[in-house]
């Protein structure tokens, strides 16, 4: 009697193999886009909020609004009531996913040059890959991966300039570089962490992630920044599009990613975020394009072909 009762309660606890469709290309392109203008939000928001309250308050309004949508479904955690993420996984994904990130980067975007960050985050991929092939099923290392992920990372490095490498001149920048490459390991080991959890329903997750993530912000806030002072409207209005839309709507995203294609394929992401962010600075901005922006596009996007092609070929190749 023990054996059969064991075997479907492994299976029940081991997550599906990814599985890659044309909702999760789409998926992965409106996170690129919508983090890659996340940071000229973000800049518009420390004219008038510090840098670890706007962390927090980001979090608390994400959390609210994901609780609201959580309500609507009668706070439902998952299809299997025998099999709930320990609560420690919880609190774990939550300060991995936003709470140690968000302090980290803003407070290092203060003593580093942009490009520095740029390449910090696109180095995401590099983490994920070894850590994938060891800790979740289907997520194999492989040459071709390597080869394209490198491609992507080189595209990246050109469309950021060799203002990556180049000094900003403040007495923290050590500590600072160290702070963005903390925030490039945390990204990737929240894709493995919530790839691994049991089946869960995804706005729950969503919710307790950024509730967490605010509830371990708050002190840092209050005894680094002391109380909060009333923004002005343009950063308030800023920090309420930061919580909604890049923080509740794109985490809520990102879970589904992750959850149903796997954690090397939302790495897709973050060779978009650098790209977007200057498109869009030029755009929007007007900031000068860097000249080698066409080669590191073509760079960026053979890297993703590369790494992917498989699923490109059976996805948009009909024989």
């Amino acid at each position: 009697m023990p054996r059969p009762q064991s075997r479907p309660q492994s299976r029940a606890r081991s997550a599906p193999l990814p599985e890659i469709t044309p909702a999760s290309w789409i998926m992965v392109g409106i996170l690129g886009f919508v983090w890659g203008s996340t940071f000229m939000v973000i800049e518009i928001a420390l004219t008038g909020v510090t840098p670890f309250w706007l962390a927090t308050f980001r979090l608390t309004i994400a959390a609210i609004v994901m609780a609201a949508f959580w309500g609507v479904g009668g706070f439902k955690m998952g299809s299997d009531p025998d099999n709930k993420p320990h609560p420690v996984a919880l609190i774990w994904a939550g300060a991995v996913s936003s709470a140690i990130p968000f302090l980290l980067l803003n407070w290092g975007q203060q003593y580093v040059t942009s490009g520095f960050a740029g390449t910090s985050m696109a180095a995401v991929p590099l983490v994920v890959l070894p850590m994938a092939h060891f800790m979740v099923a289907g997520e194999r290392l492989s040459l071709r991966a390597i080869i394209g992920v490198t491609f992507g990372f080189i595209g990246v490095f050109l469309l950021v300039g060799q203002d990556a490498l180049h000094s900003s001149g403040a007495d923290l920048e050590l500590w600072g570089r160290l702070a963005c490459l903390t925030v490039a390991f945390c990204y990737a080991l929240n894709s493995i962490t919530i790839r691994r959890l049991p089946p869960i329903n995804p706005t729950a997750l969503t919710t307790i992630m950024m509730a967490t993530g605010a509830l371990i912000t708050l002190p840092f806030s209050v005894l680094a920044e002391g109380a909060p002072t009333v923004p002005p409207l343009k950063a308030f209005i800023a920090v309420i599009f930061l919580g909604v839309v890049s923080t509740a709507a794109m985490n809520q995203l990102r879970v589904l990613v992750i959850r149903s294609a796997g954690p090397t394929f939302m790495t897709l992401v973050n060779y978009q975020v650098p790209l977007w962010s200057v498109v869009l600075g030029a755009w929007v901005l007007r900031e000068p394009l860097p000249p080698a922006l066409i080669l590191a596009l073509a760079l960026i996007l053979g890297g993703v072909a590369i790494s992917q092609w498989p699923v490109i070929k059976r996805l948009f190749v009909r024989r």
